[in-house]
């Protein structure tokens, strides 16, 4: 194994970002495994079983949250999300990065898990707002009556900030994707991420052994 896996971790107030950034981050490295989240809530037009979501039922998610078999979870607007462990504890143990789309909440959540060691987190800001509030309206996809129950908790959000090892400022989305593939470059070489070093470094002063 070349490296181990990251778990990357992507946080927002809705409206800020993270689904895009995600996307951009999937079409450039197609290694990226996306977690795909269990939730409780029903399916959007043209979402699939599976693909965006495993769509379960309340008493099927907490089942498997009693069964330990959520490495994260929380209830958000009235509904649960969760991400099932055996696929993400595979794939870091073969090297593969897992890409999360998470609130603070979950992001917290693996931080203190077994695997924290591998994390990545970095969370997105808004460049205001206004501005805010004109993305979630531009979706198209809530109410208005939602779009305002996501602007309040906007703040909440925003004020886990400080829990996060890297955060932008999504001003400009091609600047932000530079960021962030930079980012993921830079720690996928971190020590900690590299077991074969140990190896190579013995091999090394075994070599020093043999001049001397």
């Amino acid at each position: 194994m070349p490296r181990r896996g990251l778990l990357i971790i992507l946080s927002s107030p809705s409206g800020a970002g993270k689904s895009t950034l995600a996307g951009r981050l999937r079409a450039w490295d197609s290694t990226l495994q996306f977690s795909v989240s269990a939730t409780t809530r029903a399916p959007r037009e043209g979402e699939v079983d599976g693909q965006d979501y495993f769509f379960v039922s309340v008493p099927a998610f907490q089942a498997q949250v009693a069964e330990d078999g959520m490495l994260e979870h929380a209830q958000v607007f009235g509904n649960y999300y969760g991400s099932p462990k055996a696929p993400v504890k595979a794939a870091i143990e073969s090297g593969r990065d897992v890409l999360f789309d998470i609130d603070w909440q979950g992001a917290q959540q693996i931080s203190n898990s077994t695997l924290k060691d591998h994390v990545l987190s970095i969370f997105i800001l808004p460049p205001s707002i206004p501005e805010l509030h004109r993305r979630l309206i531009s979706r198209g996809q809530d109410s208005a009556e939602v779009i305002e129950g996501r602007m309040q908790k906007s703040w909440d959000e925003i004020s886990h900030w400080g829990g996060y090892d890297y955060v932008l400022v999504n001003d400009d989305v091609d600047t932000t994707e530079a960021q962030l593939k930079t980012i993921i470059t830079a720690e996928r070489l971190r020590r900690s991420q590299q077991p074969q070093l140990v190896d190579h470094v013995r091999d090394l002063q075994a070599q020093f052994g043999d001049r001397t």
